[in-house]
């Protein structure tokens, strides 16, 4: 299992927390050092099933700055740009042993990458 964090962020503390817990094997990717690009970010949005702008964070000054809101909903276009500014990228992000992947910002979310990845 691998969990894309931000270390300062409290939802990637809570998830590692339960996956520690849990007593789960798992990678840490610190996504802003080490930024995925723009085909690995593809790959994660493919399994779970989005588009870039779905987990955008829309929210950050960073946005306003690049006027994310009024990019065209092109995927590559936003792809590239989510790349070169992974602050932008919703986390965390579990992808589970079986390649499925959680946006894992919920309890839930992160039980259900917990549940693929243990073995019945």
């Amino acid at each position: 299992m691998e969990i894309w964090i931000n270390p300062s962020c409290s939802k990637c503390a809570a998830a590692t927390e339960l996956l520690d817990e849990a007593g789960a094997h798992y990678t840490v990717r610190r996504y802003l050092d080490d930024p995925p690009t723009a085909e690995e970010l593809d790959a994660v949005l493919r399994r779970l099933g989005l588009e870039p702008w779905h987990v955008a964070r829309m929210q950050e000054p960073l946005a306003a700055e690049l006027d994310l809101v009024r990019l065209p909903r092109d995927r590559r276009r936003w792809l590239e740009v989510m790349a070169a500014h992974p602050l932008l990228i919703q986390r965390p992000l579990i992808t589970a042993d079986d390649g499925t992947t959680v946006v894992g910002r919920s309890e839930e979310a992160v039980r259900e990458a917990l549940r693929v990845s243990t073995p019945s």
